[in-house]
């Protein structure tokens, strides 16, 4: 072969790699592109049909991660129950290691009992139970992890900030098959279990905080999904222990699912 002929060669093989390269990026942005759209997809999907149903009744169970003045990593657990019937009516207990309670909304007052203090606290809240989540996170600095996935709309507060989604492909929680959805944030990311089919509801939801050392993770893990549930009379009115007394929202910090002096990490 001539000189000339191998200069050709490497030409045309420098050609076909150049090619290839151009190819594989191409073919990665399309598909980190369409990962993108069936992520929100999916997630939009969940919101409309959660956000439907008008009474629904889950039992869970969550591990929050937190990390010690010494940077070490403990896991406390919970377990709880939610009954929702919209727009205004909420119950809901958390059970832990350190604080057993209960919040009742009957959409003009909302309650919370710390059966473990034998006290509770009140406060006027007219409207629906959407607007109770933004009351108490505004206004008395409490954030529920994991109440976005009962919202109305979910699907808007939830991609909030949201920089990069992803849908990483199935996965199975409980023996139930889910899709599997990856999301960022500035400080936060977060990842959750679509059930597939005709019921997509959420099965798992992890928050991982960015802001924090160490990167503590809040997980939530629902089951006993029922969308037809009767609720009782009595299940959004609150009724506390004749001997338990009444305080204000600043006894709260006293109902945390993890001990003081533990440092947390940023909560959805």
């Amino acid at each position: 072969m001539t000189s000339v002929a191998v200069c050709r060669a490497r030409t045309i093989g420098r050609s076909f790699a150049v090619m290839g390269l151009v190819l594989m990026t191409m073919l990665s942005i399309a598909f980190a592109a369409r990962a993108e759209d069936d992520a929100g997809k999916i997630l939009k999907a969940m919101s409309d049909y959660v956000g439907k149903q008008k009474s629904i009744s889950v039992a869970f169970d969550t591990d929050i991660e937190v990390i010690t003045p010494e940077i070490q990593k403990i896991q406390f657990a919970s377990s709880g129950t939610v009954l929702l019937n919209r727009p205004n009516k909420l119950h809901a207990t958390r059970t832990g290691g350190y604080a057993d309670v209960e919040l009742v909304f009957d959409g003009k007052t909302v309650s919370v009992l710390g059966k473990n203090m034998n006290a509770y606290v009140q406060a006027d809240a007219p409207g629906t139970v959407d607007q109770l989540v933004d009351l108490l996170r505004n206004e008395y600095s409490i954030d529920m992890p994991g109440a976005d996935l009962f919202l109305s709309n979910s699907y808007d507060e939830m991609m909030d900030g949201v920089l990069d989604a992803k849908h990483i492909g199935q996965g199975v929680v409980e023996g139930v098959e889910c899709e599997h959805l990856a999301f960022r944030t500035l400080d936060t990311d977060w990842q959750i279990w679509v059930e597939t089919g005709d019921h997509p509801i959420p099965r798992k939801y992890v928050i991982t905080s960015k802001s924090t050392a160490a990167a503590p993770q809040y997980t939530i893990t629902i089951r006993d999904w029922k969308t037809d549930a009767k609720a009782g009379a009595d299940a959004f009115t609150f009724k506390p222990p004749a001997d338990a007394k009444k305080g204000d929202f600043a006894a709260l910090s006293d109902i945390d699912e993890v001990p003081p002096g533990i440092v947390k990490g940023d909560m959805k």
